[in-house]
């Protein structure tokens, strides 16, 4: 049955907290459900017959450009408006609310057997996932940041690790009740129907709107923000490094069911790593909300990335059942910190233009993600085992995170946060 939060918005930390659990809420039915739902479910899909890994692989990398599309329209969104200005203001609330109907509609159409239509759904939901991420984020830092508590903007992006943590967990226990992947897609539909009922009456107001370039936002113009310490050189470093942890995370995040099923055959833990690996995303994102105010974010996001380096060289060092839990752990806490991470130094380098600019590391990310799959299955077909493939797969992934992290550290010695 579905439930409501009604609890009244007001002024002060109280009235934060319902806007933090809408945020959580809607990430997790978008990222959890909308995106990362394929993860758990893939090796139900692989048992059925109605896909191979090369398929799943293009499956995934429609989801992923959907993704990144969706991500490049929010940040070409201002100069759209600009130049078609009979478009509505839309409010930032309005199309989270769409977009959480969308991807309630799209996952359960994936029960569908019509494996043709599959990568136009998968590739949809990932338009929905990247639109809704992109305003959920803006409305609720926005709000939250007005509300004097800028660091509870944390506890939302926990809300994909508790979808992952859902979905997993569902998709483990129909693994072992011998349900077919179909059955799998409807329940977490209607899962995701239930959720967004739950926060649909706090997902109003607010001055956050769709505007054209040049027009003045409330929600970023009224906020106290340091100035942008340089030029366009450091949000091109920035989108660089983001776009190689959207690398550097996928082929784990895609694939890590049939990876420890190649690695350990047989074991009772095989569906549980994926739920370990929202458990830690989850962590994650609140362990960021505790941190000390201040200090460069940037320093903070190269640990993040050589966290999730060492998370996949644990699975590759010991292909065991300690090395895929640690592994798991190590991948997700840092996860979504990341992304608060990142999206702050945003807000910190282009506060007038912040929602623009969250879209265009959300596109760059969205690029990384797109990467990962095809090259699986690319090094997949020229490995003479399978183990063999993945084993390249992560050994790239890894080196990748490394040299974000080297681009961090090399992003505060060129450009020192102004005081």
């Amino acid at each position: 049955m579905a439930f409501t939060i009604k609890q009244p918005i007001s002024a002060g930390p109280s009235g934060a907290w319902p806007i933090a659990l809408a945020g959580l809420v809607s990430l997790a039915v978008a990222m959890g459900i909308g995106r990362f739902a394929f993860t758990p479910i893939l090796p139900m899909m692989l048992s059925d017959g109605v896909v191979d890994l090369a398929g799943a692989s293009w499956l995934a990398s429609a989801n992923y450009l959907g993704y990144m599309l969706g991500a490049i329209f929010c940040t070409l969104q201002p100069w759209i408006w600009a130049r078609l200005r009979w478009l509505p203001a839309l409010a930032f609330s309005s199309l989270v609310r769409a977009g959480l109907l969308a991807t309630g509609a799209l996952t359960l159409a994936m029960a569908w057997p019509f494996s043709a239509a599959w990568p136009v759904l998968r590739f949809a939901a990932g338009v929905t996932s990247a639109v809704v991420f992109v305003y959920t984020s803006g409305w609720c830092l926005s709000r939250l940041s007005r509300l004097g508590v800028p660091s509870m903007g944390g506890i939302i992006y926990a809300g994909p690790g508790a979808g992952i943590v859902v979905s997993g967990l569902l998709a483990s226990g129909m693994v072992a009740l011998h349900w077919t992947a179909a059955s799998g897609w409807v329940i977490l539909g209607v899962l995701a129907f239930t959720l967004s009922a739950a926060v649909w009456h706090i997902l109003r107001g607010g001055d956050e709107r769709l505007m054209a370039l040049g027009a003045r936002v409330p929600q970023a113009a009224d906020l106290p923000h340091a100035p942008a310490s340089h030029g366009p050189g450091e949000m091109t470093v920035l989108t660089l490094a983001y776009g190689l942890a959207g690398f550097g995370y996928i082929i784990t995040a895609t694939f890590l069911p049939v990876i420890a099923r190649a690695a350990l055959p047989g074991s009772a833990w095989l569906d549980l790593f994926w739920p370990i690996f929202g458990l830690g995303v989850m962590l994650g994102a609140l362990l960021a909300t505790r941190l000390p105010h201040g200090g460069d974010l940037r320093v903070r996001l190269g640990v993040c990335y050589v966290l999730q380096a060492l998370g996949i060289a644990a699975s590759l060092w010991s292909p065991s059942l300690t090395g895929f839990i640690i592994g798991s752990l190590l991948l997700g806490i840092p996860f979504t910190a990341i992304t608060f991470f990142a999206l702050q130094e945003v807000r910190r380098l282009r506060p007038a233009t912040a929602s623009s600019f969250i879209g265009l590391l959300t596109a760059a990310y969205g690029v990384g993600q797109i990467a990962g799959p095809p090259l699986v299955a690319l090094l997949l077909r020229h490995s003479a085992t399978t183990g063999e493939g993945f084993t390249l797969s992560l050994e790239i992934a890894a080196s990748a995170l490394l040299v974000g992290a080297s681009l961090y550290a090399w992003m505060v010695r060129a450009y020192p946060v102004l005081k």
